[in-house]
């Protein structure tokens, strides 16, 4: 005898299809990943643009991406050397521990990076514009498109940004993607008729440690039209992602690799050389216009990637997620201090800082070479030596012609922002001192930090900038006798 099922089987059957149907349909879609975007500038001191206070430069596109997402008014560096400081970056380690601490030092191929844990996990991983990170982690990025410094001819505007959106166009649309975006500006050197439309001298902010005259002045404005080219650039990449329709689903972070590349920003570790831009956009988890004054380090970018991408830390890392400020308070204590430092770059140098909110301690290692600075060749700096001659550059101005300089250094950078009324000598602040020195040899030991020894030599002449005999121009350092100590154990 055949089955018969009942008629309460058969609507017990089409309950459960159904049933099935209808959880099938109902269950939610798994949100695809964001896509990412870290946007690294080239030598843009943290004021200079219109997010972070500057009134004369030209930069829409970054008011609009501040306003869109988060401003970090707190974000320091790790150094404020170009590649060690991009190589910090990406390893999210200091530079001493990277292996790739010093200015044109490749980072070696045992670092691991946040980028290729992306492209591991199936992220389109893509680099265009600067590199400087050298031959052994290109491996890292599914494309690389390196776009060099020069001088503009009918192909090449020089900003490195060129590629930028026809790489975004050029990405597989079947996967998310992470792009390194670093652009050549505003690195020198600096060249006429950038913009169509270029900033004036009367529209640039001169600090009170450069010498305010017309020659620095025409200098910043340069400078400001640099600027102003890469935020069209970002404005470019901005309205790529809208026209692709992913805008909502991409993560946009903007950074610098260190200062202005003047005297005592670039290659310091004032706030002037280390502190950076730092603006989040990402619609549905950063609340639009939202401000964040923690104290953060470049270090945390690399975990703060790979958690937006749901990957964890690495063991390597030695910085930490921001998403806690990103998008859940932005008002909450993050870090209670950031450590920077300085190392050779063209010229022997070594400095190290600890940055608390209300304090910052530098402990110049080598007090006998005269102050940091970039390249000595720049109409600003020729400006200030010749004032220097007359004798007519005020105390503020006289950093980079002081020998020798002061071992410790001590600012009160709430009331002294510009950190020029140096308190190491000052009775009052001496537990503030001591305080900030043992903190600063307990994280040297900690992070097993170095003095190089034999010291590296000069690359070029500090008073003409002139290349020396027996250096290469964009060489790694050489080394000198070996009269350096290691660090206190």
């Amino acid at each position: 005898m055949k089955f018969q099922p009942t008629i309460a089987a058969l609507v017990f059957g089409l309950l459960v299809t159904r049933g099935i149907a209808v959880a099938e349909t109902a269950a939610p879609a798994a949100a695809p990943r964001p896509n990412i975007i870290l946007i690294i500038a080239d030598d843009l001191g943290c004021e200079d643009s219109t997010p972070y206070g500057c009134k004369g430069v030209h930069t829409a596109n970054l008011d609009q991406l501040a306003q869109d997402g988060m401003k970090f008014t707190h974000a320091f560096n790790t150094c404020s050397s170009c590649s060690p400081s991009r190589s910090s970056i990406i390893t999210g380690r200091y530079p001493h521990n990277t292996g790739a601490e010093a200015l044109h030092m490749p980072l070696p191929k045992n670092q691991v990076t946040f980028v290729e844990k992306l492209k591991a996990a199936g992220y389109w991983t893509a680099q265009a514009g600067k590199w400087h990170l050298g031959r052994f982690v290109q491996d890292r990025f599914d494309a690389l498109h390196f776009d060099a410094k020069c001088k503009p001819n009918a192909t090449n505007d020089g900003s490195g940004c060129i590629r930028w959106v026809s790489t975004l166009r050029e990405r597989p649309k079947d996967k998310p993607f992470f792009l390194w975006l670093a652009s050549n500006d505003p690195h020198r050197p600096f060249y006429e008729e950038t913009l169509a439309n270029p900033h004036t001298p009367d529209e640039t902010e001169v600090p009170p440690f450069l010498a305010d005259t017309p020659v620095t002045r025409k200098d910043m404005a340069m400078y400001y039209d640099e600027i102003g080219r890469l935020d069209i650039y970002v404005g470019k990449v901005i309205a790529e992602l809208k026209a692709q329709g992913v805008l909502d689903n991409t993560v946009i972070f903007f950074v610098t690799d260190n200062g202005r590349p003047f005297p005592r920003c670039k290659v310091s570790v004032y706030d002037s050389g280390i502190q950076s831009p730092l603006l989040v956009r990402w619609p549905g988890h950063v609340k639009p216009g939202s401000v964040c004054a923690s104290l953060t380090s470049s270090i945390d970018l690399a975990p703060t990637i790979l958690e937006i991408a749901g990957l964890p830390a690495l063991p390597t890392f030695q910085g930490k997620s921001l998403l806690p400020l990103l998008t859940v308070d932005s008002t909450a204590l993050f870090r209670d201090k950031v450590f920077s430092e300085h190392n050779w770059h063209d010229f022997a140098g070594y400095e190290r800082s600890v940055r608390t909110a209300q304090f910052k301690y530098i402990h110049n290692y080598w007090p006998e070479l005269p102050g940091s600075f970039d390249m000595v060749a720049d109409i600003t700096y020729e400006e200030m030596q010749r004032l220097h001659a007359a004798g007519k550059l005020t105390p503020p101005q006289m950093n980079c012609f002081i020998t020798p300089r002061p071992s410790e250094e001590l600012y009160d950078v709430v009331a002294d922002p510009q950190e020029l009324n140096n308190l190491a000598n000052n009775p009052k602040y001496a537990a503030t001192l001591k305080e900030l020195r043992d903190t600063l040899e307990n994280w040297r030991t900690e992070t097993k930090d170095f003095i190089p020894s034999p010291r590296p030599l000069d690359s070029f002449d500090r008073v003409t900038g002139e290349l020396l005999p027996g250096a290469t121009y964009g060489g790694p350092p050489r080394r000198g006798k070996a009269d350096s100590v290691p660090p206190k154990k």
